[in-house]
């Protein structure tokens, strides 16, 4: 018989059946007895200095692992905190469990100490919101929360635990993880898939999602290759395939280039593995929509999706790839010229383009190119948002599966946490994150989460002392009327110092390579500071 022990740790010895290997949290008094769980397991808690980044450290872990990450969290005011990881990872489909402590049933609905309505809350913006409600049942819950994160599409459950419950005592054992479906094409989706393919001129496939590990990208492209479609990444998904494939055209959405739109204009028939037509992809709702469209996914209700299905497929994408083979020759009248067109657009647009030298401040491009040419395929890049990442995108490539990490719907302070996280994750590689001045300072703290777990990262901190993104769009709605974007600066490279890191800074473009070169020999927390002259536009995608 299972020995007698509190439902505290019957959670912990939950987690660590399903394969858990770090927890992120801010402690709490609501789950002290998780805590004390915590105290003898192989699980790694990871102490964080905000539950913004404790939400985007665990938002990460999920991404780069296709585990759930795990975040903890105190209840009201650690909650809120936690919100915009939640929203993030909803939109952005990548699955989490979020663990938060609440108030004793006795002192439920009584506006008690921070108590706060956990369904209220999180119920338009998780998949799924779950209270332990009996000592026996919670390793039940626990279970149920890691399956739902992953099944379909992918996304965050909350799970609230009662301070008191979490101190009565179970002798159930920790429940083992339920199986995830695990769907795949059918004989007649292929053969219908296969009719059309062959029938399409411009066909054009964007492939997207979490769910990309190991070859599948890589032999995702050889097909496209073989048979002359082109293959693109969904926004802030460019680690799906490798970059440097010659069936990779690069990327719509934002930062994107001129002649990708016009692909999507022209294509006949659209192909989403793991992406749909969404707001992004589709510039607002203009383009793309008349295109005959197959998508494959294991979501059923095709969540952002927007204009027409003609077949859908239910499948992972490692499933459907699996099964490409059996299409045979798909090429139908079409020949490799198109996506060779197509590649070398983006390669012309990922390139140190000719331009004028900015009079004051570095020149990005140029750090950018240097970035890409010291770092090595082995690398993690996490993004916050702006425009100030941009340059990011457009010249630092991912040839190794699982290496990118950037917020899809757009919330600031992802970069830094994330950049954390993938430096657990995978320590052998170099984490670096990409951000604005902005961006940064949103969850900067967390630089402080590094310093104690030992581990080591680069972070990109563009410095123009302005919310440049809503600038651009002052400039275009209210031009010559700046309003509440300007941004006062610390030296950035005293305050890395002052966690025991290196920081270099640049305001011209002497010395790129040596700095970048001193920066990534460092074992610890690095940063360069790169200042920017305050006119600086994003990077065009025009002429491209």
């Amino acid at each position: 018989m299972t020995n007698s022990r509190s439902v505290g740790n019957l959670i912990v010895e939950t987690l660590a059946n399903h394969g858990v290997e770090r927890v992120y949290s801010v402690p709490g008094e609501s789950f002290l007895d998780v805590l004390d769980g915590l105290y003898d397991s192989s699980i790694n808690n990871v102490v964080c200095r905000q539950e913004g980044g404790v939400g985007f450290m665990a938002l990460a872990e999920g991404r780069l692992t296709g585990i759930p990450g795990i975040a903890m969290v105190t209840r009201g005011p650690g909650a809120s905190n936690f919100f915009i990881a939640a929203h993030c990872a909803y939109q952005d489909a990548t699955p989490l469990v979020c663990f938060i402590g609440l108030v004793p049933i006795a002192d439920r609905r009584r506006e008690s100490f921070q108590e706060f309505s956990i369904d209220s809350w999180f119920g338009s913006t998780v998949k799924r919101v779950l209270t332990v409600e009996n000592a026996d049942q919670a390793g039940d819950i626990v279970a149920e929360a890691m399956h739902v994160a992953v099944s379909g599409r992918p996304g965050p459950v909350v799970v609230g635990l009662p301070e008191d419950l979490l101190r009565g005592l179970t002798e159930v054992p920790a429940p083992a993880p339920r199986a995830v479906a695990n769907p795949a094409p059918s004989r007649a989706d292929l053969e219908s898939l296969k009719e059309r393919i062959l029938a399409a001129e411009k066909p054009l496939l964007l492939a997207g999602g979490d769910a990309f590990f190991g070859e599948t990208g890589r032999k995702l492209a050889d097909w496209a290759l073989e048979n002359h479609i082109p293959v693109a990444g969904d926004w802030r998904n460019y680690d799906v395939v490798p970059n440097n494939h010659p069936a990779y055209v690069g990327w719509p959405g934002y930062g994107r280039r001129e002649s990708i739109v016009e692909a999507i204009k022209e294509a006949d028939l659209f192909i989403g593995l793991g992406a749909v037509r969404g707001d992004v992809m589709s510039e607002g709702y203009t383009v793309g929509f008349d295109a005959e469209t197959v998508l494959v996914s294991t979501d059923a209700q095709l969540l952002q999706h927007s204009g027409r299905v003609d077949q859908f497929i239910a499948s992972t994408p490692a499933n459907f790839v699996a099964e490409l083979a059996e299409l045979g020759d798909v090429r139908g009248n079409r020949s490799g010229e198109r996506v060779a067109e197509l590649r070398a657009s983006h390669e012309r647009f990922t390139q140190v383009t000719e331009h004028e030298t900015p009079a004051e401040g570095v020149d990005l491009e140029l750090v950018f190119d240097e970035l890409e040419q010291q770092l090595g395929d082995e690398r993690v890049v996490t993004y916050g948002a702006g425009n100030a990442t941009i340059w990011g995108h457009r010249q630092l490539t991912h040839n190794v599966p699982n290496s990118l990490v950037g917020s899809r719907n757009g919330a600031m302070g992802m970069a830094v946490p994330a950049a954390v996280a993938a430096s657990l994750v995978f320590p052998e590689r170099r984490a670096v994150a990409v951000c604005g001045d902005g961006d940064f300072f949103m969850n900067g703290q967390e630089v402080a989460t590094l310093v104690a777990q030992g581990s080591r990262a680069l972070f990109v901190v563009v410095d123009n002392s302005k919310y440049a993104t809503i600038v651009e769009h002052q400039e275009r709605w209210y031009p010559g009327r700046p309003s509440g974007t300007d941004m006062v600066n610390p030296d950035f490279t005293t305050w890395i110092e002052s966690f025991g890191g290196r920081g270099a800074r640049l305001e011209s473009n002497e010395n790129i390579a040596e700095t970048v070169a001193e920066l990534l020999e460092f074992d610890g927390p690095a940063l360069l500071h790169l200042v920017i002259d305050s006119a600086t536009p994003s990077p065009s995608g025009v002429g491209f």
